[in-house]
């Protein structure tokens, strides 16, 4: 009670005095100066402007699409389609967040996320392509795989996870089998998120300082880390067998993650025969310079 009748004293202390109205006629001048453009420049930085302009931008084209894609399942849905949507790519290329914007506003009864761990004892047995066959689209379903099959072309012969042996009878199968799965109705699209070694570096030494991201760090990331130019001989090698028109190696520039989101979700929109068009304001056409097709 003492502390609040000494605040009330000084409140009206300040009251009584003269200051007051020399403050008003301050923030009086400075409610002017903010009508104006010169004005609105003395309060706010320019670079931090441009950002903030910058993600009100992202943010409403984000939505427009995330609506596109709400639509697009609705379609999948009401006419007994499957969709698969492979997410590949190297660490922190940013997979796993477009997968996030993908679903955000999703229907979660008519999607699933695939995101396999390491093969138990039995599935090492199996058949290689048996415990993503579990997985793959039902009638009137999306799923996003974040990483696949293509494991194997890469980082399980890298790190001596699988024998050459396994390694070139998958890189023989793989082509057929998703051509058997195409052939069988089944919308198959192959995102590879691309990005520069600096990039990568940064994003490593991001996930290491900050605790929200530190829990996707793992002893394969050290590994895989300093094995920059073997990722890229395994990678080359994958895009030349494994890519062909009926099952085309998407690529996308990953070094803005924002950008790459937007593209890819622009990407699927635009090659899949939905009900769309019925946003005047919204562009499917991506950005060439962002998507490529491997070749």
């Amino acid at each position: 009670m003492k502390k609040i009748i000494k605040e009330l004293k000084q409140v009206e202390d300040l009251v009584d005095d003269d200051k007051v109205e020399a403050i008003l006629k301050d923030v009086k001048e400075k409610l002017k100066l903010l009508e104006t453009k010169s004005g609105l420049k003395k309060f706010i930085n320019k670079k931090r402007l441009s950002k903030i302009l910058k993600e009100r931008r992202y943010e409403k084209e984000l939505a427009k699409l995330q609506l596109e894609i709400l639509k697009l399942q609705g379609w999948v849905y009401e006419n007994n389609k499957r969709v698969m949507v492979i997410f590949e790519g190297r660490d922190t290329a940013g997979k796993s967040s477009a997968i996030k914007r993908f679903i955000e506003h999703l229907n979660p009864r008519k999607y699933r996320v695939v995101a396999l761990p390491k093969p138990s004892e039995v599935e090492q047995g199996q058949f290689f392509f048996q415990r993503y066959f579990a997985h793959l689209p039902n009638e009137g379903e999306i799923t996003f795989f974040d990483r696949s099959w293509y494991n194997r072309a890469i980082i399980e012969p890298l790190l001596g996870f699988c024998t050459q042996d396994q390694y070139g009878r998958f890189m023989k199968n793989v082509s057929k089998v998703e051509n058997a799965l195409i052939d069988d109705g089944i919308i198959l699209i192959k995102f590879w998120f691309d990005i520069e070694r600096e990039t990568q570096l940064k994003r490593f030494e991001e996930r290491m300082s900050n605790p929200y991201k530190y829990w996707k760090l793992s002893p394969i990331d050290e590994k895989i880390k300093n094995l920059w130019d073997e990722v890229t001989v395994y990678k080359d090698a994958m895009f030349t067998t494994t890519h062909s028109e009926k099952s085309p190696w998407v690529i996308i520039d990953s070094n803005n993650k924002k950008v790459a989101r937007l593209e890819a979700m622009k990407y699927l929109l635009s090659k899949i025969e939905y009900a769309k068009g019925q946003s005047n304001d919204i562009d499917l056409n991506f950005d060439s310079e962002i998507i490529r097709l491997y070749k």
